[in-house]
Formats: C-alpha cells, sequence, structure tokens
C-alpha cells in the first residue's frame, strides 16, 4: 500500500501589466502553449475549456518523447482566482492542486501561485527520505515553475517570449 505525504509550494512574482492580462496567459491556449508546460516550437497540443469542471490538457514533444500534462478547473474566478488540478499520468496518476491568485498593485499585480505537491512513497520510508523526497519534490517544482514564469513574464510584458537556450 503506497503513502501519502504533501508539501506546499508557495511563490510570488510581480508583473508590470493589469491582472487580467495574466489571468488571460493562464488560460488562453494561444498564450498557454508559449510558457505552461510547453513551449511554441515543442508544443504538440494545448487545449482547455476554462470553466468550473472543465478541463485543459497540453502535450509537450521533448526529447523524442511526449509529456501530458491534464488537469481540472475548481474555481475559475477572473481576474482573481484560479484552481486547478494538475497531474502528468505517465509519471503518476496523483494530482497536485494549483492556486493562482491575482491582486493589483500600483505598477500592475502581484501573483501569489501555491501548488500543493502529493508524493508517493514505499511503506518502508523513514521520515528522512520522506521529508528528502519531499524537500526534492519541492526543489524540482520549483525550479520549473520559475523558469516558466520567467516565459510569463516576458510574454505578458513584451507579448513575446525571447528563447534563450
Amino acid at each position: 500500500m503506497e503513502n501519502l505525504s504533501t508539501t506546499t509550494l508557495k511563490m510570488k512574482r510581480e508583473f508590470g501589466v493589469a491582472p487580467e492580462r495574466v489571468f488571460d496567459a493562464w488560460l488562453n491556449p494561444d498564450m498557454m502553449r508559449k510558457w505552461f508546460f510547453t513551449l511554441e516550437g515543442t508544443n504538440k497540443l494545448t487545449q482547455n475549456d476554462p470553466q468550473e469542471g472543465g478541463t485543459w490538457e497540453v502535450i509537450d514533444h521533448r526529447d523524442g518523447m511526449d509529456y501530458r500534462a491534464i488537469g481540472k478547473y475548481l474555481e475559475v474566478d477572473p481576474p482573481k482566482k484560479l484552481v486547478f488540478t494538475f497531474k502528468m499520468p505517465q509519471f503518476s496518476e496523483l494530482e497536485d492542486i494549483i492556486t493562482v491568485e491575482l491582486k493589483e498593485i500600483q505598477q500592475g499585480c502581484e501573483m501569489t501561485f501555491t501548488q500543493l505537491i502529493h508524493v508517493a512513497h514505499e511503506g518502508d520510508w523513514t521520515k528522512t527520505d520522506v521529508e528528502k523526497a519531499l524537500g526534492e519534490y519541492h526543489d524540482g517544482t520549483e525550479h520549473g515553475w520559475n523558469l516558466m514564469f520567467m516565459g510569463l513574464k516576458e510574454l505578458v510584458e513584451t507579448g513575446k517570449i525571447s528563447y534563450k537556450g
């Protein structure tokens, strides 16, 4: 029987544009395919039905493999809040829950991103093993979002992403 642990990743970012613009980048397939788990050059599919109960799917093709990310929208409250599930079925059936909150600030908007990360572990793992795995998942996930959020910032503020290899 698999055991499950969770860790929470919380990140804040500021954008020099209105919250509506950032909110749109999370939901508009033409914008999503430029930064959300994929890049325009490697994207095979980006589709969504951005309403509560609707689903989203992104397929990215890298290193000869397709990576599929899917989820379901739990809350869509433009331009303030978005809550959705996230999973990559080829790696795990576990679903994370992601919450994106946007608020207007003087220079544009502030985004608070929260991801509840579920990590499966074997029954014989020690507390130390579990904490190590949670830390690795947390840091690895944070690194991935850091890169994505740099793309998101460039996209919403300039309209395009320059691919720096």
